[in-house]
């Protein structure tokens, strides 16, 4: 089942927000994330807020459909403008996730995207991204997505392999994902992305080069590639336990990062985050580092995240709950954290570091100095941008980043 939500303070009814969130808010970008619970089917590696329709049947009724989801969620951009009074930015990137968002008709995305440009309006260059599942899109639907104002989309493609596929419970058929990068620039869409997923159980390196291999070939101009992560509840977890398929370790991981940054760095990519690399700068996905730089986002959906002026709030996690509460006229928000100075200055330490610039070294308290120190000497950090006056990460430092945080917050 998917993850718990924190705990936190109680979220008003109206949702409303202390005057000190908004201080300074015109300095800051403003994004919106837009949650589709809903897939097909579960992965077997996912613990993320979503829900098949077995898992939805007899839980939550109509409020629960996925036919009126659209309407639900314009009603929560609505509350955000609300909430947001007299808060003059335009929304320079949105980003539909999930779940499947394409499980949805592509007027319903369109709906979404049209209320946020209708409450708060789109900057000129507006990112407009949504994730899909590469079996649920075909060029008709893309064309219509393009249509809508979309000029960025995610494919889930994870492997190339059959096998890994099936290890991941992934319902799409190899060779599907690199069509669908063809189809969406057939389509107008100006920036792709290719989400791959190595270390799963089974995958050898050479299936992760056959991988690397086919999604260069599609030509994206952005690709992210993730270490599996086997979350505790999830069915991937289960067989492990089970021995059905082994675990992978640590080791194999840090070699297949080296693999792609190899192959990812001889085609012309650039990492600009550790898991994440882009042909160009524009290619870059911005939408991400409004999170990655602490900037301030609206998350509209059952479990979806917000931050804005140092106030973060969750909501409600099952449709039917989230749907019930906009009926009702409040908020969604299932509670909420005050960040504390410290607490936002360990987290830019956190974020920013995975970042291909680093954070700055002004940041660090006099032990995460020393650390940092060390870690030049050590080749984890890039001398030049040390002197500089920021703690960047070599290509050693990436794959011990964790590490390298741990010392550098304290």
């Amino acid at each position: 089942m998917p993850s718990a939500l924190p705990d936190g303070e109680a979220v008003p009814e109206d949702g409303s927000l202390p005057a000190s969130a908004l201080h300074g808010a015109s300095d800051r970008p403003l994004g919106f994330y837009l949650h589709v619970p809903y897939c097909a089917s579960r992965c077997g590696y996912c613990d993320f807020n979503t829900y098949t329709a077995t898992e939805l049947r007899g839980s939550g009724g109509v409020l629960a459909s996925r036919d009126n989801y659209a309407g639900t969620l314009v009603e929560e951009v609505r509350l955000a403008r609300t909430v947001l009074g007299g808060d003059a930015r335009q929304v320079e990137s949105v980003f539909v996730g999930g779940g499947t968002p394409t499980l949805l008709p592509a007027a319903d995305l369109g709906r979404m995207l049209a209320a946020v440009r209708e409450e708060f309006g789109l900057s000129r260059d507006a990112e407009i991204t949504t994730e899909a599942n590469p079996e649920s899109v075909d060029p008709r639907y893309l064309a219509e997505l393009r249509e809508a104002g979309f000029n960025r989309i995610s494919f889930g493609m994870q492997s190339a392999r059959e096998h890994v596929l099936r290890v991941l419970d992934r319902g799409h058929t190899p060779g599907r994902p690199e069509a669908c990068v063809a189809e969406a620039r057939a389509a107008g869409f100006e920036h792709v992305n290719l989400d791959l997923i190595y270390g799963t159980p089974g995958e050898s390196d050479d299936d992760w080069r056959a991988s690397l291999d086919a999604a260069l070939g599609a030509g994206p101009d952005h690709i992210s590639a993730y270490a599996l992560i086997v979350e505790e509840g999830t069915g991937l977890a289960r067989r492990i336990r089970r021995g059905e398929v082994p675990m992978t370790d640590d080791d194999v991981h840090a070699d297949r990062y080296l693999i792609a940054e190899q192959a990812l760095s001889a085609a012309g990519y650039h990492w600009y985050e550790v898991s994440n690399w882009a042909t160009t700068e524009r290619g870059r996905c911005r939408h991400n580092e409004l999170y990655w730089t602490g900037a301030d986002w609206w998350g509209a959906g059952p479990g979806a995240h917000s931050h804005v002026g140092g106030v973060r709030w969750w909501n409600v996690k099952h449709p039917g709950a989230y749907a019930a509460a906009l009926a009702r006229g409040h908020s969604p928000g299932a509670g909420r954290e005050l960040l504390s100075a410290e607490d936002r200055r360990v987290e830019r330490i956190l974020l920013e570091l995975r970042l291909v610039a680093g954070c700055p070294l002004e940041l660090l308290a006099p032990a995460g100095a020393r650390a940092a120190r060390e870690a030049v000497a050590s080749g984890l950090l890039r001398a030049p941008e040390y002197e500089a006056g920021y703690a960047a990460l070599t290509l050693r430092g990436r794959l011990l980043a964790d590490a390298v945080v741990r010392d550098l917050v304290d």
